[in-house]
């Protein structure tokens, strides 16, 4: 019987040691290749987001420091709203799950605000190279957490009549944590167990830089246009970018006509953006009834995600003033790309 020799003992043992070795660098790869963060603009808001997200036009509350920095024109006088909105995690890969804590201070022509949002995606990668006489290949997973803090002082400016241009300027500061784990340990967890993960990373390197948000808000009548550029500089933390978006919007309404208290708009993506999860340019559309002399509102909404494999999302939402000047707003969301489902509510102050 023949027996290994000692020099093919070695070479069996270097091809195990640079097996491992390409295996734990295509781990690292896989866990930072992805450029961008699934921050969305469908983040901030409970009215906003009860309305399906179609609000550029619409933002007529303090948060249109992160909807439009215009349309605070269009504002009360003083508006002041906390919130908190989150999102589930889907039950198929890529997944992602977003909190966001926002404070707001809106009085024309100024306002303050403070966002802070956490998201986590996940997606899977193979974790062994692909070869001639093999076609399957073990599934790894790559984790990515991301935590930005943003303060924000936003200004507008009157052009003409009915015509206003506004801007938020913002100090973002944000960690960026990675990780990824191999396919054998992570067929053992679920998608939830996967995304605690994430959020349960630690280190990384805070970084802050400077961006701007602009934006522009037409109003003639009963009929409001607006338009969003987010994210102008696109800043990165530790690789990972924030997408810049450009948004348009139309609303009507009716109130403004002398018709019912309703408003309908409509918004659309310009650019297509990598969220996370994939990539992105939604269409939305939502409407906003008032009743009981401003009392009690009901909206209710839907988007479409145009560049998606799952691009339908519905939303509705409330708000509810048990004294005059104090509203509470809430939401719920469900379908749509990972991340579309959600809820969100909101204490909120205006004059």
């Amino acid at each position: 019987m023949l027996r290994p020799t000692h020099g093919a003992s070695s070479c069996r043992r270097r091809v195990i040691a640079w097996r491992s070795c390409l295996l734990s660098l295509l781990l690292a790869a896989a866990a930072g290749e992805v450029p961008v963060a699934a921050q969305t603009i469908e983040t901030v808001g409970a009215r906003a987001l009860g309305m399906g997200g179609a609000f550029v036009a619409v933002a007529d509350d303090s948060s249109a420091t992160w909807w439009n920095p215009a349309a605070l024109a269009a504002g009360p006088f003083l508006d002041v709203a906390l919130g908190w909105t989150a999102t589930a995690a889907d039950e198929s890969l890529p997944a992602a799950r977003n909190g966001t804590w926002s404070f707001a201070l809106a009085t024309p022509p100024f306002g303050v605000s403070f966002y802070r949002f956490r998201t986590t995606d996940i997606r899977p990668f193979p974790t062994d190279p692909p070869s001639a006489d093999r076609e399957d290949r073990q599934e790894g997973v790559g984790v990515r957490s991301l935590s930005v803090s943003q303060f924000g002082v936003t200004v507008l400016h009157s052009l003409l009549t009915g015509v206003h241009v506004g801007s938020t300027v913002k100090y973002v500061r944000g960690t960026a944590r990675t990780a990824a784990i191999a396919g054998t340990e992570a067929s053992l967890l679920t998608i939830p167990d996967l995304l605690d993960s994430g959020d349960d990373l630690s280190g990384g390197d805070s970084e802050g830089t400077v961006d701007v948000d602009a934006g522009i808000l037409v109003v003639a009548g009963a009929i409001r246009a607006g338009a969003v550029v987010r994210n102008l500089r696109e800043p990165v933390f530790d690789g990972i970018r924030l997408a810049r978006q450009v948004r348009v919007g139309a609303a009507f309404e009716g109130e403004a006509a002398a018709t019912l208290p309703v408003t309908v708009s409509l918004d659309a993506d310009l650019l297509r953006y990598d969220a996370g999860t994939g990539e992105r340019r939604v269409v939305a559309i939502g409407g906003e009834h008032w009743l009981v002399r401003r009392r009690l509102a009901v909206r209710g909404g839907a988007r479409f995600n145009t560049v998606g494999a799952n691009d339908r999302a519905v939303t509705a939402g409330t708000s509810v003033s048990p004294r005059a000047g104090l509203f509470v707003d809430a939401y719920i969301g469900h379908g749509g790309d990972a991340g579309d489902t959600g809820w969100g509510v909101a204490a909120r102050v205006s004059f």
